[in-house]
């Protein structure tokens, strides 16, 4: 929606930051359907019966949204560079989509809305994606058969340092003078959907006794899926704080992510009225929260000290996107004195 160029002026986004919640709230009850009241039990059971033998949403309204918001657009199109992780179910391994991939690999260059309904495609909730893309000049193919990405990447922040680290090493002229692994040079905002607050746990002398049911279905959860993907997000958090700690760029790292999200706001395709206006208000209240660093060794979160240096996380990402801003700006303008060069 913000990368992504508006199909009535090519240089302005389909959409504002600040149209983010309005759309959401507005179409969610749509893509995820869900029933209150009398038939609520029903329709709950129904779809319990639905998920056993296919996915729990068709994902027709969110496929047909999609495709009239981005129309033809590609993936090489976009008004900033964009990271995408989905995973292939026929190969069996992670497919990367980027700007930068885009650009020099016409097979890649997708439409841009396939690669969101495929990386939005989350096992059991909405089904995978199959499409193709086709370099005309060579004749030649190639088929996609994707899910969702955080099956490969649930927090993506390696996935996209390791983008940019390969265009630096291949000279782009985006980021010229600059080595592959400078990471001084970087600044990583890393967005994360939030966890429970009381998540459910349990010890070895329970887990001793699951069979395959147990691993994947109690107290209305999937513990193997969440536990690997609790497991993915939180190493890929340590490794990237380790890192920058170890050069001493911390301060160029930060991380959002509320851990004390109420269990009934936890699930991802509750769409009731209730819920979508309480995600809203937990939002604009982890905006105002003191920042705070996640202890991974013991397992707390350590509020940072009131100082000069600490701000809420509203204040730390006006400062990254003034940041942002200024490197983008910059970023351009080398490509145009590139360009200027080589006429």
């Amino acid at each position: 929606m913000l990368a992504a160029p508006s199909l009535n002026n090519a240089k302005q986004p389909c959409y504002e930051a600040k149209d983010i919640v309005p759309f959401y709230l507005k179409h969610s009850p749509r893509i995820f359907p869900c029933r209150t009241g009398i038939l609520g039990w029903f329709f709950k059971i129904l779809q319990i019966i639905k998920m056993i033998i296919g996915p729990k949403y068709d994902g027709k309204y969110l496929h047909k949204m999609t495709n009239d918001l981005l129309g033809d657009t590609r993936l090489k199109e976009t008004l900033t560079n964009v990271v995408v992780p989905t995973f292939d179910v026929k190969c069996v391994k992670p497919t990367i989509f980027s700007t930068f991939k885009a650009r020099s690999d016409t097979l890649m260059n997708a439409r841009l809305g396939d690669v969101c309904i495929g990386t939005s495609a989350a096992p059991t909730v909405l089904p995978a994606h199959y499409f193709e893309t086709v370099d005309y000049h060579t004749g030649s193919s190639r088929s996609f058969n994707i899910i969702d990405g955080g099956l490969a990447a649930n927090n993506p922040t390696l996935v996209a340092m390791g983008e940019i680290t390969e265009q630096i090493r291949q000279k782009s002229k985006e980021f010229p003078e600059t080595k592959p692994l400078d990471y001084h040079r970087y600044l990583v905002v890393s967005l994360g959907t939030g966890l429970p607050e009381q998540d459910i746990k349990f010890d070895a002398c329970r887990v001793a006794k699951w069979g395959i049911f147990g691993w994947f279905g109690r107290e209305n959860t999937m513990p193997l899926l969440q536990m690997f993907l609790h497991a993915s997000s939180d190493m890929t958090d340590s490794y990237v704080a380790d890192l920058f700690k170890a050069i001493g760029c911390s301060d160029q790292l930060l991380r959002i992510q509320d851990r004390n999200i109420p269990i009934g706001a936890v699930p991802a395709d509750l769409s009731t009225e209730k819920n979508l206006q309480g995600l809203v208000k937990i939002g604009e209240n982890l905006l105002h929260k003191p920042l705070s660093k996640d202890d991974y060794k013991i397992n707390y979160i350590e509020t940072v000290p009131k100082d000069s240096r600490a701000l809420t996380y509203a204040g730390m990402l006006t400062q990254f996107a003034k940041l942002l801003s200024d490197e983008r700006k910059l970023r351009l303008q080398n490509m145009e004195l590139d360009d200027g060069s080589k006429s």
